[in-house]
């Protein structure tokens, strides 16, 4: 079964958000809500969301200020909805790392044309011209369905958990590249993460069992001690 992306929405205005979430969840994403700056925070170091939809006014902070704080540990995906107009509000947004602005009121089908196109491009943002022109990556028998969400050997779909395949889809973006240890802990689980690599070793040790013939001899993902983990360079 393919996993959903996972949308957090910052919103306060209740109509609105319930409006979003409702077109969210019948388009096919898991769908997360926070009414305010505080709650936003806590849930994207929680839940690790694959986009946020972010409105600027909040009762509590400025949106721009969770901005600057995603930013300061995250590539994932922001898209600003908001009331502001002004060309001044929209360009200081895409210059601290907004990925795309809307302006409200919106229409749904541009929404959702513009998360397809925000998840894609920061799926495709590496200088990997083989996930850029397929959405895929390949080594050997492994393919990595960007998509899709999902992992194959050998044509078989492996069944990786939602972890398990963030960790897989992060490794192959970075081919043949050792992500260390806090990185690959602070990507998957966030910033608040505790720097304990039991967590990301006893996920590897899932994702071996499943894509490698033998998980004490890897073909795929090597180990390098004391440091972290590199997926094997894919095909040219």
């Amino acid at each position: 079964m393919k996993l959903k992306d996972k949308v957090l929405i910052i919103e306060d205005e209740q109509n609105i958000s319930n409006f979003i979430s409702a077109v969210l969840t019948a388009n096919g994403f898991d769908v997360l809500v926070a009414g305010n700056g505080t709650q936003a925070l806590s849930l994207i170091t929680s839940h690790c969301p694959d986009l946020i939809i972010l409105d600027l006014g909040l009762p509590d902070m400025d949106g721009l200020d969770i901005l600057r704080e995603v930013r300061s540990w995250s590539n994932l995906p922001v898209i600003v909805v908001s009331a502001r107009t002004h060309e001044q509000d929209k360009v200081l947004a895409l210059d601290i790392g907004a990925d795309d602005y809307i302006e409200k009121p919106f229409g749904t089908s541009e929404l959702l044309a513009r998360i397809r196109t925000a998840i894609r491009h920061t799926r495709t943002s590496l200088d990997n011209d083989s996930i850029a022109r397929s959405g895929k990556f390949s080594v050997g028998g492994l393919t990595i369905d960007y998509d899709k969400h999902r992992v194959f050997v050998d044509g078989e779909d492996v069944h990786l958990t939602l972890n398990e395949f963030k960790i897989v889809a992060l490794l192959g973006k970075y081919a043949g590249k050792v992500l260390t240890y806090d990185f690959l802990i602070r990507e998957i689980w966030g910033p608040k993460a505790k720097a304990d690599n039991q967590i990301l070793r006893v996920n590897m040790a899932n994702i071996r069992r499943k894509i490698e013939e033998n998980p004490a001899d890897p073909r795929y993902i090597f180990t390098e001690i004391g440091v972290g983990y590199r997926m094997l360079d894919g095909e040219s």
